[in-house]
């Protein structure tokens, strides 16, 4: 889907990026990175397209989403000092 298409079906469901990113547990900025390739996943295009059509139909989506527990995601990029971008690396001598 279009990014452009996107943010029609947010606007149609009543909801902002940051509220959408809210509501489904990401980052708004992450969202909102999918505007520089002009495309969204497939899996928040269904969700945009669902919300849409349920606000449209009368149907409060807030309730069905509020029954799935989110679980927090584990940051990516972060890493101790002396490790390269958090992959698991062998700690290296270099005091020989």
């Amino acid at each position: 889907m279009g990014y452009e298409s996107f943010l029609r079906d947010l606007a149609r469901a009543g909801l902002s990026i940051r509220a959408f990113a809210e509501l489904i547990g990401m980052n708004p900025n992450s969202v909102s990175n999918y505007a520089r390739s002009g495309e969204v996943p497939d899996h928040l295009a269904i969700i945009a397209v669902l919300i849409a059509e349920m606000g449209a139909h009368g149907l409060d989506f807030r309730v069905a989403i509020s029954k799935v527990e989110l679980t927090a995601k584990k940051p990516r990029g972060r890493a101790r000092p002396g490790q390269f971008g958090g992959d698991r690396q062998v700690s290296l001598d270099l005091n020989r």
